[in-house]
């Protein structure tokens, strides 16, 4: 996989967990990779398709879980 066309990241060995605590089959899981990538996959399709995110990459999308910044609107 290439980041950017530039760095390529190898998944093969990548250990994957489930993100959050007594996380159940419908989470994401995520693995650090080589050079500090981090990879997001959907738990339940694991041969599917990566997200992999640069350092401040990832940096700026958990600072923006944790402000709720991606939180679903009250109806």
């Amino acid at each position: 996989m290439s980041i950017n066309g530039n760095a390529n990241v190898d998944l093969s060995g990548a250990a994957w967990r489930k993100a959050g605590e007594g996380a159940g089959n419908d989470s994401v899981e995520v693995a650090l990779l080589a050079e500090g990538h981090i990879g997001l996959r959907d738990g339940k399709n694991p041969d599917g398709p990566v997200l992999v995110f640069t350092p401040a990459e990832w940096s700026a999308f958990t600072a923006g879980v944790h402000d709720g910044e991606f939180d679903r609107p009250e109806k």
